[in-house]
């Protein structure tokens, strides 16, 4: 078991949202133990817990938030944080939307590491998977199992299209996360910009932030990063979806089609299924750390 982290130092970026396509700007602030991922929007005097109780939505982005402010397009910043085992900061955000700078983490990813990771002085919780939890909806589904570490397959399907199918697994530590999944860029298709547009999505969305896809080949002059950039794209997405958790999960997750949608249903299948899981909290009997309250159904 770890002690728990936070940044030595405050970290600001800034960038257009990718929905949104406004400009926003973020400031991550050191916190002490327990405190979590608070995130804060200023202008509108709001704070929230980044836990699965406050999710609003799932429609191409995850977006948490409460009755006064949301923020959309959080998973990004929670995979690195995740991925980078750091626990307690505040993010403070000005804008609706988390900058989606060049569409991957990888700049987060050196921003956070510049600034430097503080060990605190107390260990942090995590949940060991026991038994297999299984969610499945129409053609997605998400499983995880027990395992002595955090590991993602992901296979992920383009029906009649160049793309075909794409697997890739990975187990999840600040090397891996770092060589393998952070670089893999968010990605779209042409044949889906008029849908964007009728529902007032992707404003933001450029070559600089984004793999296009025509029906037969990559749009983007500097072509792919990796082979099978779409997978590991989407394991990131997911790492940060399952961040929502509350606690890192010790477990393998394996997931086939999955999106943000499927992501949340399985966090709560997998948070209902108390029989499942343990909370490992090292010396103490039970921990401080801020962990969402919520009422499973």
């Amino acid at each position: 078991m770890r002690y728990q982290t936070t940044i030595k130092r405050d970290v600001t970026f800034e960038g257009i949202g990718l929905h949104t396509g406004i400009y926003c700007r973020v400031n991550v602030y050191p916190a002490p133990v327990d405190h979590g991922i608070v995130f804060h929007r200023p202008c509108k005097n709001a704070s929230f817990f980044a836990n699965v109780g406050t999710v609003t939505d799932t429609v191409f982005a995850t977006t948490i938030g409460n009755e006064r402010a949301k923020i959309s397009t959080v998973e990004h910043i929670l995979a690195v944080l995740s991925a980078l085992s750091i626990d307690n900061v505040t993010i403070e955000v000005e804008g609706p939307e988390i900058p989606i700078l060049d569409g991957s983490a990888i700049e987060l990813v050196n921003l956070l590491m510049d600034a430097g990771i503080k060990k605190q002085k107390r260990k942090m919780p995590y949940i060991r998977v026991l038994k297999p939890v299984v969610f499945e909806d129409k053609n997605t589904s998400v499983t995880v199992y027990p395992y002595n570490g955090r590991k993602i397959s992901f296979r992920l399907f383009f029906p009649n299209h160049f793309l075909g199918e794409q697997f890739f697994s990975v187990d999840i530590n600040e090397d891996t996360f770092i060589r393998d999944i952070a670089p893999a860029r968010t990605f779209g298709f042409l044949k889906d910009e008029e849908y964007f547009r009728q529902h007032g999505l992707a404003k933001g969305v450029s070559l600089q932030n984004a793999v296009i896809f025509s029906d037969s080949d990559v749009i983007n002059e500097t072509g792919l990063r990796f082979t099978n950039e779409c997978v590991r794209h989407k394991i990131l997405d997911s790492i940060g979806d399952f961040a929502l958790s509350g606690f890192p999960i010790m477990g393998h997750i394996v997931a086939d089609k999955s999106g943000h949608t499927s992501n949340i249903k399985f966090l709560n299948t997998l948070l209902s299924s108390t029989d499942c899981w343990e909370v490992v909290t090292g010396q103490v009997e039970k921990s401080a750390y801020p962990v969402f309250s919520l009422s499973y159904t």
